[in-house]
């Protein structure tokens, strides 16, 4: 899995929940902002954060084998 570029991963949690932490802070900083054309830009951030999670979910929910 590619990470994105400046992700500041913790490596002491899940890759999944740092991703959601990371998206959760963008659109804190998103909501801040003043400057409308950098909100837009967190908010988009925080999406592709919230999209990358998902996708780390789903590749690992597929790979498990039910029993």
């Amino acid at each position: 899995m590619e990470l994105l570029p400046g992700l500041r991963h913790n490596f002491r949690m899940k890759p999944t929940k740092s991703l959601r932490k990371q998206a959760r802070k963008a659109e804190a900083v998103a909501q801040r902002s003043e400057d409308i054309e950098h909100a837009e830009r967190m908010h988009d951030l925080a999406e592709a954060f919230r999209a990358q999670a998902e996708a780390l979910k789903a590749s690992k929910k597929k790979g498990k084998v039910r029993k």
